[in-house]
């Protein structure tokens, strides 16, 4: 497992971070590929056969002999049999009338076995977001080798801590995946949205642009995590950020008070948070702010500081000689 830290995100953009590894209490990739992706180590079956159409347009006539096809994927080159968790698609290369691949044949499983008329084919198979693509031809006479597909993946599974060590919530956490290579605009292609902790995303080798969001302000963290073929990486991410719960109170550790609105600003002034309640939680990002509550046609506020993987509550004191009157339609950004 890898920790991933950084800086803590500013506002409006987040700082690329620099990854680093930890002891090798934290630090591990899995190299067996059955242990590193549980959904495949039971035992072998042959897959289930969803659909199956092995007569080709214009190709076949009545009582065209079929030939036995097997088919075989390999996480990497020289690996074991992936036995579970792909998807294989066999197409005619003639196009339809409708300029499209006529799909001949799908299954689900480990090794595939189809029944096919003798001729070309495009073999897709599918692990996850990995796949792999090949033309085989089916021989008219004798019998037909065992393709083999390599589909050269791995996967990462992702969790997130806040400050040095505490967990965070898994429903608190969602991680982007992206491409690593930014387009002339900037933006990188979206591979897979909303991925939870502790879910093992199969991918295809190569290096990924992973973002983590705790909560849904501004505690973001973005990293590069490398895939390996064969290898499940388990990486932490680690969030300069906390968790804090605001109360409107007439005296410290007193009751919260009802129907007040907040306002969460920065050091510099920019509002990162809205609420009304007597006591919402939000995340924040390590930092200095301001907390500006409204009740009762009167502003009270406070400055406070969040510490990294430090929850707690944050009280703004019901203080009449400190308070302001509000204005009239006064707007949190003014």
């Amino acid at each position: 497992m890898r920790i991933i830290s950084g800086p803590v995100s500013t506002i409006l953009s987040t700082l690329t971070l620099v990854t680093f590894l930890m002891p090798s209490a934290f630090a591990q990739e899995k190299d067996d590929p059955f242990r590193s992706f549980p959904s495949i180590s039971t035992p072998q079956k042959m897959p289930k056969l969803n659909s199956f159409n092995p007569v080709l347009p214009g190709e076949a006539t009545q009582g065209t002999p079929l030939k036995d096809i097997r088919l075989e994927a390999l996480l990497k080159e020289k690996g074991e049999p992936v036995e579970q968790g792909l998807t294989w698609r066999v197409f005619s290369p003639i196009p339809g009338s409708d300029g499209k691949l006529p799909l001949v044949a799908t299954s689900e499983g480990g090794a595939a076995a189809f029944q096919l008329v003798p001729g070309e084919y495009f073999v897709n198979v599918a692990f996850g977001r990995a796949g792999a693509t090949r033309k085989i031809r089916v021989p008219e006479n004798g019998p037909a080798d065992t393709q083999v597909l390599v589909l050269d993946a791995g996967g990462i599974m992702l969790n997130a801590v806040s400050g040095s060590d505490v967990r965070i919530p898994p429903n608190e956490l969602s991680f982007s995946i992206f491409s690593s290579d930014a387009k002339e605009d900037g933006e990188r292609a979206l591979v897979m949205a909303d991925v939870k902790p502790d879910t093992v995303v199969r991918l295809n080798t190569g290096t990924y642009h992973v973002v983590s969001n705790y909560g849904s302000v501004n505690a973001v963290i973005r990293a590069d995590i490398q895939v390996e073929a064969g290898k499940l990486t388990e990486a932490t991410i680690q969030h300069r950020a906390a968790k804090l719960t605001l109360k409107l109170v007439s005296e410290p550790g007193g009751e919260a008070i009802a129907d007040t609105a907040w306002s969460i600003l920065t050091s510099s002034g920019d509002v990162v948070s809205e609420s009304v309640g007597a006591f919402p939680t939000l995340v924040l990002a390590e930092g200095g702010y301001t907390a500006i509550a409204r009740n009762d046609e009167k502003i009270y506020q406070r400055d406070f500081t969040v510490k990294a993987g430090v929850n707690t509550d944050v009280e703004v004191l019901l203080n009449d000689k400190g308070a302001q009157a509000a204005a009239p339609n006064i707007d949190a950004q003014d």
